[in-house]
C-alpha cells in the first residue's frame, strides 16, 4: 500500500478518519494525502474583477492556513503527509484525486448523530462511496485503538461477486486482516441450507483461486430476518473489527447482493465499514 487519501472538512469526524489513517500509515509504512475541498463558486474564480480575484485568493489562503493548523497533530509525527487544497465541488471528484496521487485507500469520516446512516441518505460520504473505484474505509466515531484483525465479508457468493471479493482480499492481505465469509439466510425463496451454502462458498473460493487459503471455519451461514440484522449479528458474534461490503455504483449502497441492505445495519453497528465498488 503506497498512499491513503483522507478528505478533510475540519469536522470532528474527518479528524477521526485522519487519526485512523495515521495509524494505518505507521503500521504499513504508508504516506497520507490530506485533501481539502474548498467548493468556491466557479463564477467567483473565473471573474476578472480584481476585487473578486482578491476575495478568492483570500479564501484560498485562509483555507490553507486552517488546513495546516488542523494537520498539526501529535499522532501525525513521523508520517509523511502530502497536502492538497482543491476547488472541487463534486464529491465524485475525490476519486480522481485518489487516482492522481496513486492512492490505494480512501479513509473518510461519517457525519451526523446517526453516524454512518448518512451513507444511505445522500450524504457526501455516500457520494464518494458510490463513485470511488478505490476502496473506501468509513469511520463512524473516534477509535481509541484502531485495529483490523478480523473483517466480515458478507455476500451471496454468486460468480459476479468474485471480482469485488478479490479486491477485498487484496486489501485485507496487505492490512493483515483475517476475512470471515458469511451468507445471511433470510426467510423466503432465498433460504438455503447450511450444507448448500457451504458447498456454494467453497465453489466460489475455488473459482476465485483462493480455496487453499480458507477453511470451513472461515465460512458461515447466519440466519436472520433481515440481511442487515444478520451482518450485524454475525459481526458481533465473531468480535469482528470491521464489515466489508460491495456497492453498486449509481445504485449506491441500497443494493447489497441479492437483496437490499438498509441503514439499520450501520445504525446498530459502530464498526468501521469498508466498501468496494462492483
Amino acid at each position: 500500500m503506497k498512499k491513503i487519501l483522507v478528505p478533510i472538512d475540519f469536522s470532528d469526524h474527518s479528524e477521526y478518519a485522519l487519526e485512523v489513517a495515521a495509524t494505518l500509515a505507521k503500521r504499513h509504512n504508508t504516506e497520507l494525502v490530506a485533501l481539502h475541498m474548498m467548493g468556491l463558486s466557479q463564477a467567483v474564480i473565473s471573474k476578472e474583477d480584481s476585487q473578486d480575484m482578491m476575495e478568492a485568493m483570500f479564501y484560498m489562503k485562509l483555507a490553507e492556513k486552517r488546513f495546516n493548523e488542523f494537520l498539526d497533530r501529535e499522532y501525525l509525527k513521523g508520517v509523511t503527509v502530502h497536502t492538497t487544497v482543491q476547488n472541487y465541488k463534486q464529491f465524485h471528484e475525490i476519486d480522481s484525486v485518489a487516482q492522481e496521487f496513486d492512492c490505494d485507500l480512501i479513509v473518510m469520516g461519517s457525519h451526523g448523530s446517526s453516524g454512518i446512516k448518512e451513507v444511505f441518505v445522500g450524504s457526501n460520504t455516500e457520494k464518494v462511496v458510490r463513485t470511488s473505484e478505490i476502496p473506501v474505509l468509513v469511520i463512524k466515531n473516534k477509535v481509541k485503538e484502531f485495529k483490523m484483525d478480523t473483517v466480515v465479508f458478507a455476500s451471496n457468493f454468486d460468480k459476479e461477486a468474485i471480482v469485488v471479493f478479490r479486491k477485498a482480499k487484496k486489501l485485507f492481505d496487505v492490512l493483515g486482516a483475517k476475512m470471515k465469509l458469511v451468507f445471511i439466510n433470510t426467510p423466503g425463496d432465498g433460504f438455503r441450507s447450511t450444507k448448500e451454502m457451504n458447498e456454494k462458498i467453497l465453489q466460489f473460493l475455488l473459482d476465485a483461486k483462493v480455496n487453499q487459503e480458507f477453511t470451513l471455519s472461515d465460512i458461515a451461514t447466519f440466519n436472520a430476518y433481515t440481511v442487515e440484522d444478520g451482518v450485524y449479528g454475525y459481526s458481533k458474534s465473531t468480535n469482528a473489527d470491521a464489515i466489508a461490503m460491495p456497492t453498486h455504483g449509481r445504485r449506491g449502497l441500497a443494493h447489497f447482493f441479492s437483496g437490499s441492505i438498509s441503514e439499520d445495519l450501520v445504525n446498530h453497528s459502530r464498526l468501521p465499514v469498508v466498501t468496494f465498488k462492483m
